[in-house]
């Protein structure tokens, strides 16, 4: 067990990145020298490295980070048919992999990850003892306490406290969340947001999902909701939705309706570069599907820099291009909807994901939980 010191470091570092003695003796309130004595602890532990000197004014300083072998999370994400398990080192690398049958039954979905745990963590030395956390993406709401499904139409879930029943059975800490904010927290802990405290991210797939941090934390909301796009009305009296509403922006904008459409008009696209294609050639069904729902995805991101301002809107997305028709009306409707003077203020970059995303989300859930707590709503 770790000290509520060695803990406060570890907390500094996850959220600031690799920082100098000098630095983070400043941020926790310390002297160098006691700080200097817990980060040698630290690292004779092989929790801490000393990674590259800074040359400044003065004495150089070398930066302390976290050891990618210092401790491992396993990820699982539950909206994959099979469903992915993923195990990533201390810096969010996936380092193994494996799959196992995707269930709707919690109690069998605890016994698989039971009976697949030892065959993944047995692909990396150390890991087993090493464990800190387990995580679990999903499509759905989840409690603020990252423990419970609250709603997930996709499972046919209602008030499932799927952690629980997970760690009764693997005897691991174990944490749920949507797939969105997993991402997004994945994201903060690791990827390219690490520096920003106000982002949103939009994962653009077979459905869209959407999450925010706010002041370097993830908002949930009152009820675990907060930033659910993908259910705001886009067309009034459209198209049916799974939410049992008309009109979502996932029934004209997500992967999946590009897809429907394309097929409704006769047109043989399996994915959205296809479609671009066509639409490139000057066919107008395929220019008209991609203008309709480049329009939808630029509205609601307009919606969502008026209501959040956030400094970065961060688009992920496995299939598909965003630097063709779809992505250019896209970013248009975005500008021609917020008011002139955020116009051309929030960058709206794009980042092409691979397929563990979800799963590599889940395991920087049970890493933000190891390294910072759950976060408030």
């Amino acid at each position: 067990m770790l000290t509520s010191s060695q803990q406060q470091l570890l907390r500094v570092i996850g959220q600031s990145g690799p920082s100098s003695r000098t630095v983070l003796a400043a941020s926790m309130g310390l002297s160098k020298a006691a700080m200097s004595g817990i980060a040698r602890d630290l690292i004779s532990l092989g929790v801490l490295r000393e990674t590259e000197t800074i040359y400044g004014q003065g004495r150089p300083s070398i930066l302390l980070d976290l050891h990618p072998e210092g401790a491992f999370f396993v990820g699982i994400s539950l909206i994959e048919e099979p469903a992915p398990l993923v195990l990533s080192d201390f810096n969010g690398n996936v380092v193994a992999r494996r799959t196992m049958p995707l269930s709707r039954n919690p109690e069998t979905i605890a016994e698989m990850i039971a009976e697949a745990l030892p065959k993944l963590l047995c692909e990396r030395k150390d890991a087993g003892r090493k464990l800190a956390g387990l995580g679990i993406a999903l499509s759905g709401f989840v409690d603020e306490k990252q423990a419970s499904c609250v709603q997930s139409t996709l499972l046919g879930w209602q008030d499932v406290p799927l952690a629980s029943i997970v760690k009764h059975k693997t005897g691991i800490d174990t944490f749920i969340e949507n797939d969105a904010k997993a991402v997004a927290v994945g994201e903060k802990l690791f990827g390219s947001a690490r520096e920003m405290q106000n982002f949103s991210v939009v994962s653009f797939d077979n459905g869209i999902g959407c999450a925010h941090f706010v002041g370097g934390k993830l908002y949930r909301g009152n009820h675990g909701g907060a930033g659910e796009i993908a259910h705001c009305t886009i067309e009034p009296n459209g198209s049916p939705c799974r939410c049992g509403k008309r009109g979502c922006l996932d029934t004209v904008a997500s992967l999946k309706a590009i897809k429907e459409m394309a097929k409704a008009e006769g047109l043989a696209c399996r994915s959205l570069d296809e479609l671009e294609t066509e639409a490139s050639r000057g066919n107008v069904m395929a220019i008209g599907i991609l203008h309709r729902a480049g329009s939808a995805l630029g509205l609601a991101i307009a919606h969502l820099i008026q209501f959040n301002d956030p400094g970065l809107i961060l688009i992920t997305h496995v299939e598909g291009r965003f630097d063709g028709l779809f992505g250019t009306v896209m970013r248009q409707a975005a500008e021609a909807n917020v008011l002139p003077r955020c116009a051309g203020r929030t960058p709206i970059r794009t980042q092409r994901v691979d397929g563990d995303v979800w799963a590599r989300g889940a395991a920087s859930i049970a890493a933000h939980n190891f390294l910072i707590g759950p976060n408030p709503c």
